[in-house]
């Protein structure tokens, strides 16, 4: 079970770090993504990591703003924001699947395990 927390309402330029829990076992057995939905929008692909961390994938559109990053030892994840713009606007999920590949997936089908989402709200 994966538990997403960290969102908030921010302005433009400001930063936030999610974070991913999970409950489970075996958590470094597991690649973690990062998806995000807009308003009237689908959800989209932001990130992911390996399960060892040594493979990150950011989409162009956070590249260079948002840092993917794990702490295995505390079955956790994380998703720094820094840079935010009013586009980033979205609900954050995070998404896993236990897989050792270091080519990072990006389709949301491809992970079976997903958090609650968080909101993240940046006003300009």
């Amino acid at each position: 079970q994966l538990q997403a927390s960290g969102g908030g309402l921010v302005q433009a330029g400001d930063s936030l770090r999610l974070s991913c829990a999970s409950s489970g076992r075996l958590f470094s057995n597991y690649m973690v993504g990062w998806f995000r939905q807009g308003p009237g929008r689908e959800r989209e692909f932001v990130g992911g990591i390996s399960a060892s961390g040594d493979s990150i994938y950011y989409e162009d559109s956070v590249k260079g703003r948002f840092t993917i990053s794990r702490d295995n030892a505390n079955s956790t994840a994380y998703l720094q924001m820094n840079s935010l713009k009013s586009e980033d606007t979205a609900v954050y999920y995070c998404s896993a699947r236990s897989t050792t590949s270091r080519v990072i997936y990006m389709i949301r089908r491809h992970y079976n395990h997903w958090g609650q989402g968080t909101q993240v709200t940046v006003s300009s």
